[in-house]
Order: structure tokens, then sequence, then C-alpha cells
């Protein structure tokens, strides 16, 4: 479970540490946007705060809430065009919810749900990953808006939603999957109008690492929440099995960690990439705790932490996560290969976090 003689948590709370050091609650980027790079390092803080019970982690999340949200149950600066990745963080709601009661954090959860009912669809009933992108289903939005959903449906009886969001998943994979690898494009356009969209099938071009991260740690997170009984809870294991088993064929031996573009780690131009390589560790990992797979996959996930754990730097007390893509569109493979990296981005430190702690629960659950 160590790498020295420092735990998998003793990183994750280090990461934790050092943005909380470099950042206020205000400042956290990007500013005065309540958006999925807050809520994807906030939910890694999250974890973090459940498995070490530091309140510092709780406090911070909850400070950071409260200056998003205003007396009224309002989201503040929220003046742009409404997205998905508008409505990730709501997820930590659930739990301070839960905690204080307070009925503003209820109303936000509560005002979204009429946008995931009211959302405009392809004609097969996918999800536009944004309004600007017409018919357009990208592999983010699993993840963007399918926790939330379906932990909604859990804690105040949506039952609907569990079926809508197994609908995404379902679209995804049917359409999405290429038959060869295993793997998902990126995206998929069912009108084929978009200039990056096969003129026969819709797909993209390529195979981009985080995108395929967001589907299988989606899928995974999603299954904390599907009722036993649920009829579609098979089939969101299925996916989950089949994806990851799809990605150990595609780990780098020599390092533990995966490509930018996954399929393609012998082209020229192709690079390690920190953030999609942690969500799989935290995918294959939860699925070893879950009981989904054998424990003879904890050598992917040794092999890729151990990989993640010696590319990372420090500067004094900062810990550096680095090799991180930034946000990145839909494009070609010299598209994905030249996209710029970061140090300690927010969906970067967030998706190590989250490998972190979940490394850490599984070896100490399982016992590896």
């Amino acid at each position: 479970m160590a790498a020295g003689e420092k735990t998998a948590l003793d990183y994750a709370k280090m990461g934790a540490d050092t943005l909380i050091r470099k950042f206020t609650v205000s400042e956290l980027p990007p500013k005065n946007r309540f958006h999925y790079h807050q809520g994807v390092f906030l939910s890694g803080m999250e974890r973090t705060f459940f498995l070490s019970g530091d309140k510092r982690y709780y406090n911070y999340i909850k400070d950071w809430m409260d200056y998003y949200i205003d007396d009224e149950g309002k989201i503040r600066f929220d003046e742009h065009e409404r997205q998905f990745d508008d409505m990730q963080p709501a997820i930590m709601l659930f739990h301070l919810y839960k905690e204080t009661k307070d009925p503003r954090y209820k109303k936000v959860l509560d005002d979204f749900v009429p946008l995931v009912e009211m959302w405009p669809t392809n004609t097969w009933g996918g999800f536009w990953h944004k309004y600007n992108r017409p018919n357009q289903m990208w592999l983010d939005t699993l993840y963007m808006i399918g926790p939330y959903s379906v932990m909604y449906a859990h804690y105040f009886d949506k039952p609907y939603f569990y079926e809508i969001i197994y609908q995404q998943m379902d679209l995804m994979r049917r359409n999405m999957t290429d038959p060869k690898t295993g793997l998902l494009y990126h995206a998929w356009d069912d009108s084929k109008e978009v200039d990056w969209a096969n003129k026969e099938t819709g797909l993209s071009a390529e195979f981009w690492g985080r995108a395929i991260g967001w589907y299988a740690v989606a899928i995974m997170d999603l299954l904390d929440y599907y009722p036993e009984n649920n009829k579609r809870r098979h089939e969101l294991i299925s996916a989950g099995l089949d994806i990851i088993n799809a990605l150990i064929r595609f780990q780098d031996e020599e390092t533990g960690l995966w490509f930018q573009v996954v399929d393609k780690g012998d082209v020229k131009g192709n690079w390690h990439e920190t953030s999609c390589s942690s969500l799989y560790t935290y995918a294959i990992a939860k699925a070893i705790k879950k009981g989904l797979i054998h424990k003879s996959y904890s050598k992917y996930i040794h092999r890729a932490y151990e990989g993640i754990i010696k590319s990372l730097n420090f500067e004094g007390e900062d810990l550096i996560v680095s090799k991180v893509c930034i946000g990145t569109g839909v494009g070609n493979l010299q598209f994905y290969f030249d996209r710029p990296t970061v140090a300690n981005d927010l969906h970067g430190m967030g998706a190590f976090l989250l490998m972190c702690t979940e490394y850490y629960d599984t070896c100490k659950q399982i016992g590896l």
C-alpha cells in the first residue's frame, strides 16, 4: 500500500493541503464559476475527509459551497449558458445536506432536476454534451451528470433517473465502442454533421485518455447507488468490466501509466498522461473492492500507482502533479498530441486524489 514510507492516503492529504495553501475558496479556479474543475478536486477532497476524518477538508468544501450558494439557494455568478459541466459539483451537496439539513443545499439539488429532465437529446434520447453541441454525445457527460442523477434517485426517490442515466451509458457503449480494441471514441454525432465526425459512423477519430477515464469512473460510481434489484445493474457491471479489460491491454509495462491517446503508445509524439492514468487506476481498484473482478487485477493498480508516485515532484511542502492535459475538445491525432500540459490544475489533482483514496481503501479492505 505504501510507496516509500508514505501511504496513498498520505499522498492524498499532501495534494489536498497543497491546493488549500494556494487557493482560498473564492480563488479556486475557474474563479466565480460553479464548475466541474472544482468539483472533481473537491470530490477527491471529500473522499480524503471520509478516510482521514480531518475536518479541515469538510470545512473547505462547505465554505466553497457557501461562497457560491446565496441565502435563497441560488448559485452565484450563474450567468453563463447552463451545461452539465456546471452541475457536477452538486454531488458534494448530498452529504452536506445530510449533515446540516440546510435547505439551500436541497434547493440547488432540486433545481437541477428539471434541467436534466428537459435536456435536449439526439434522436435516440442521448444527451447533447452542451446546448451549443447539438446531437453530440461525449463520454465526459456520463461523469458530469450521471452520479448527481442517480444520487438524487437514491436519496429523494426519483427512480426514473436510474433509467435515463442507464440509457446514456448504453448509447455510448453501443455506438462509441470500437470492436477491435474495446475502447470508446471520445465523441459521437448521430447527425454526422460536425467537422470531426466520420461521415459513415458519426464517430470522432481517436481514443482520448481522460474522456475514457470519466466514463470508467462514472460507471463505478453509479454502481454505488443502483439498487441490487435494479434491472440495469447487471448491464452497468458488464460495461464497466468491458472497459477495464480493454484498458489493461494498453497499460505501459515500463512505467505503469497510460498514454494521452490510449491505443497509440508506439506513435511518436504521444505521451504519458497523469489524469487518465489516475482515473483508470481508481476504476480498476473500485471494481476489485466491489468484487467485480479478481484480486489478480491488483497488479495493474499497483503498477499504475507506483508509476504515478514516481512521477511526482515537490516544491517545499507542495506536491506537484504534472503531465496533465488541459481541458480538451474533440480533434484528430495531432490535436491530442499537441495539447498543452499543466501541473496541479484541478482536474489533474482531483483525479490524483480520487486514485489515492480508492487505492488506499481498496488495499486496506481487500488486504492487497
